[in-house]
């Protein structure tokens, strides 16, 4: 048959990652003694070259990997997790759950922002209350729409009180998008925004307005919400080892060190983050010593980088999952049986091997094996024709059908997608692929009306709660993730169990029954999991680590003698 495929041009701006030209042409100019010293270990600046360009500054206004990568260094968080996504101190030296409702926590003292300010809990209650704010709009603010107040005890104590026990509190607390901003920044913010939608109150006073609510507030937090984040995306304020010295959009932000920071004394004096879109440019930078760190090897040169005299491969196991998605209410989607039989007959190891060069990890269920609960007794999801005809003549549409698949603008997810058509056609099963920008692709995809999709989800927090719950609970079809319009009531109840469990064994229980009615439902069919893979010229570098989430880790770095 012959195949089809349509690319569609349609030119919107990047909802989540924004790609920014760079110049190639002088990869060999910048020596390899920018990135090293002869102090023994320590250095001047570290430069690390990034796929795609950060969004913002603001924790709160966006939640891509890019913005990320930098916001770590930016802000601490109240507890943070190691590179085996486990609990420790951040802000909070301790905490506690003093009852079901209510955790509480012990803040580190002697503590002092990027503006010289002290922290205290009124940052906490303050960063908190501005991510729950609907004027802010934030896309996290999902992760916190279980905490009903923010309660300062002292200085040095706040407690969180939620609306229904959560057991995954603290994983959302190491999030990036909770990293803890001064009051003072946050203030000046408010206020920039109030002064320039022309109100004659003050911060306070609004914040005043928000406890109360009304028709009053809610006009007031829409005449502010555009100019919300201004100020805090120029000017990021936060207590960790770097802060922001200088941005030059669409080449490179730089951060310097924070001579103040609380934690343990770092190996240089500025990081600077490259904007380099290109695969190869990234590549010969590396190889060159024009930066230190590449985020992102593409599969098809992960062997050049490791057999390069000067430069290695970091592997770590990932969080993702790529998936097949389909339209749960829409025909003949909303058979079983279809589903079933599109999902053995994609042949997932070539997919890895083939495409892929090998990187990825066929997937079982809808959780990473890197995901608290994972369940490790489901078997990956067979390859078998024959298994698949024999589904699709228990379905209505034994003879086959027409179908559409969108995909976003991107060279591997196209091949994949091209792949599968063939695969697909074995069992007369007559793809269509269209192709679209990726904003445009997620903002259609929100939409639900289509008959198939692949995408990624991230489960940032390494804990089942995040991976399953906006995915597939009935109540995430208002754009939390559930864009299938996947709705299971047997479902819902064991993930509003499993989030409200404290017993880690019952919530593994929990979890294993989640994943058992995934892999029977398939709403979405898991292809495969994402393995990381930054390189590091190792010449320039050593104690570079990146955790499953994907952000480069930066406390061990030293630089060799």
């Amino acid at each position: 048959m012959d195949k089809k495929f349509w690319f569609i041009p349609l030119m919107l701006v990047l909802v989540f990652v924004l790609a920014a030209c760079t110049d190639d042409g002088n990869v060999d100019e910048q020596a390899e003694g920018d990135n090293a010293s002869e102090d023994g270990g320590q250095g001047g600046d570290l430069a690390i070259g990034m796929t795609n360009e950060p969004v913002t500054m603001d924790p709160h206004t966006s939640n891509d990997i890019p913005s990320a990568q930098l916001r770590t260094q930016i802000y601490d968080t109240l507890v943070a997790q190691d590179l085996d996504m486990e609990i420790g101190e951040g802000l909070a030296t301790d905490w506690e759950q003093v009852d079901d409702n209510t955790w509480s926590f012990t803040l580190k003292e002697d503590v002092t922002f990027h503006n010289g300010s002290d922290f205290t809990a009124e940052d906490v209650k303050a960063t908190i209350d501005r991510l729950l704010d609907p004027a802010v709009g934030s896309s996290v603010a999902f992760m916190f729409e279980m905490v009903e107040e923010i309660e300062v005890v002292d200085d040095h104590e706040v407690h969180f009180h939620t609306e229904y026990p959560f057991a995954p509190l603290l994983s959302h607390l190491a999030h990036n998008t909770a990293g803890i901003m001064s009051k003072e920044i946050i203030d000046e913010d408010y206020q920039n925004a109030l002064d320039g939608a022309d109100s004659d109150i003050s911060a306070e006073d609004y914040y005043e307005m928000r406890e109360e609510g009304g028709d009053e507030f809610e006009e007031l937090s829409e005449d502010i919400s555009e100019s919300l984040g201004q100020v805090i995306a120029e000017n990021p304020d936060g207590t960790n080892h770097l802060q922001l010295q200088e941005r030059n959009p669409g080449e490179n932000v730089v951060l310097e060190k924070f001579d103040e920071f609380h934690g343990e004394e770092r190996n240089f004096e500025t990081v600077t983050y490259r904007v380099i879109p290109e695969n190869q440019a990234r590549l010969a930078e590396l190889e060159t010593g024009g930066i230190a760190v590449n985020d992102s090897v593409d599969a098809e040169n992960m062997q050049r980088v490791r057999e390069h005299e000067d430069t290695d491969i970091i592997d770590q196991q990932g969080l993702s999952m790529t998936y097949l998605a389909f339209n749960y209410e829409k025909e003949p989607f909303d058979d079983e049986n279809v589903r079933q039989a599109i999902s053995h007959a994609i042949d997932r190891e070539s997919i890895i091997n083939e495409i892929q060069d090998g990187r990825g990890v066929l997937a079982s269920t809808h959780i990473s094996p890197s995901v608290i609960g994972h369940d490790e007794s489901q078997d990956e999801m067979a390859f078998d024709l024959d298994q698949a005809r024999e589904y699709l003549d228990q379905s209505d549409y034994a003879d086959g059908f027409d179908a559409t698949l969108w995909i976003s603008d991107d060279e591997v997810n196209r091949d994949i997608a091209l792949f599968m058509q063939d695969r697909l056609s074995e069992i007369d099963i007559n793809l269509e692929i269209e192709q679209y920008e990726f904003g445009t692709f997620l903002e259609m995809a929100e939409q639900g009306d289509h008959d198939m999709f692949m995408l990624q989800w991230i489960t940032v927090t390494g804990d089942p709660d995040y991976g399953l719950y906006p995915m597939f609970h009935t109540e995430s079809q208002d754009g939390s993730g559930n864009r299938w319009n996947y709705s299971n009531p047997e479902l819902d109840e064991v993930l509003e169990a499993g989030r409200q469990e404290s017993d880690e064994g019952t919530r593994e229980e929990h979890y294993a029954e989640a994943q058992e009615i995934l892999v029977n439902d398939l709403p979405i069919t898991p292809l495969y999991y994402g393995e990381l893979g930054p390189g590091v010229n190792t010449s320039l570098v050593e104690g570079v680590e990146i955790d499953p989430v994907g952000i480069i880790r930066l406390e061990n770095v030293s630089f060799p003698e």
